[in-house]
């Protein structure tokens, strides 16, 4: 897994819109992908492009379409790594504080 291709491609507002896109619905075209957003097909998919090479998107063809997916693999590796680790110990610590106010 290469973390600084998934960071770099979730610095980018408008990646991460993409994938709001796809978390919604996943399966959907460049087209579907671009509408109401205020950017050409081709910005599109050079930002799908990134998101794809970061393994964060697959693709696949259907006849003449081409269909997006969200991989939330890598998002969960990078939760794993850089975030959970900061939860364990404040669970800890909240569950520590509960046992002393209620007096076990």
């Amino acid at each position: 897994m290469d973390t600084d291709k998934i960071f770099k491609a979730l610095s980018d507002e408008t990646r991460r819109q993409l994938l709001d896109r796809l978390c919604e619905k996943n399966g959907q075209t460049l087209g579907q992908l671009c509408e109401n957003l205020d950017m050409a097909r081709q910005s599109a998919s050079q930002h799908l492009g990134i998101l794809e090479a970061a393994n964060l998107v697959s693709t696949v063809r259907r006849g003449r379409e081409k269909l997006h997916f969200i991989n939330p693999v890598p998002l969960h590796a990078v939760y794993e790594r850089w975030v959970r680790k900061f939860e364990t110990q404040r669970l800890s610590l909240l569950h520590d504080l509960k046992k002393e106010i209620e007096g076990e």
